[in-house]
């Protein structure tokens, strides 16, 4: 997980991003997303599919598709959306070419236990959570208007 800081990044800006305009009632965009968060969009599909794959998002394909919470936001938490883009493998990508018995008896068992800790830290914290903070930061959200039809 700590070897793979820059998916799980993006996976949870998405996922703030997804929340923070849509929620679970509207859809948004790739392109939209990908906008906001100043990414390209081919550099977060992979990562939206992810999460589309493991349920966290739901999508709808065509013009008018997008991306919306698969769940709300207070039953996702920000472990479950890392997992879903490193496919939990953090402990794994530790390996480094350093080697001996130094590392073996002192560095790795560090790293496997800073990941445990990271895990637990991000179990912890849901997107709703996260939400929050931006709210509390000063942040505002977008206020969708109703769309009215007048004949």
């Amino acid at each position: 997980m700590l070897m793979r800081r820059e998916r799980a990044y993006t996976a949870i800006a998405v996922m703030l991003d997804i929340g923070w305009h849509a929620g679970r009632q509207r859809l948004e965009s790739a392109g939209d997303i990908a906008d906001r968060l100043a990414m390209a969009r081919r550099g977060i599909e992979p990562v939206l599919q992810g999460l589309a794959r493991v349920g966290l998002l739901d999508s709808t394909r065509g013009p008018k598709g997008g991306y919306r919470l698969g769940r709300s936001a207070r039953q996702i938490n920000l472990a479950e959306i890392v997992e879903a883009v490193t496919g939990g493998d953090g402990a794994e990508e530790t390996v480094t070419e350093a080697g001996g018995e130094l590392q073996t008896a002192a560095v790795e068992p560090l790293w496997v236990e800073l990941e445990q800790h990271v895990h637990a830290h991000l179990q912890a914290i849901t997107l709703e959570a996260l939400i929050q903070r931006a709210q509390v930061s000063g942040l505002k959200r977008p206020a969708h208007a109703p769309i009215v039809f007048a004949i």
